[in-house]
């Protein structure tokens, strides 16, 4: 059904989000939910907003980029926003091989340290 819409508490649960967070994201401009008296409900158009959201949070990418990102949709359309996507995931995929290269380097250097000590009590 197309003009299905959720209530901020539905919205939350769908999502498996605080209630805190939803109401962070509508601040920062990244969801913009109708409002009717004190009521928030939360249409198509915000809900795969709010996939992206978290779909880009679990990328890596900080809110700011993904206010952007959005934004560009907005303004210019999908081809520009697509353009955007492929420059931002460039940039996280380089910091990403960057933190594996360190986390593999701490994993190796506690394996080591582990692997001393346990020698040491034999």
């Amino acid at each position: 059904m197309s003009d299905t819409r959720l209530s901020f508490k539905e919205m939350c649960a769908k999502f498996d989000v605080t209630p805190r967070t939803l109401r962070y994201y509508e601040y920062i401009e990244l969801l913009h939910p109708e409002k009717e008296g004190r009521s928030r409900f939360y249409g198509a158009k915000e809900l795969a907003r709010m996939t992206l959201i978290l779909r880009g949070r679990r990328f890596g990418f900080s809110l700011e980029d993904i206010r952007q990102w959005l934004l560009i949709y907005e303004k210019e359309g999908t081809t520009a926003q697509m353009h955007e996507w492929v420059a931002l995931a460039d940039r996280q995929l380089i910091e990403l091989a960057e933190q594996k290269q360190q986390l593999e380097e701490t994993i190796d250097e506690l394996k080591n340290l582990r692997d001393t000590t346990a020698q040491t009590l034999g």
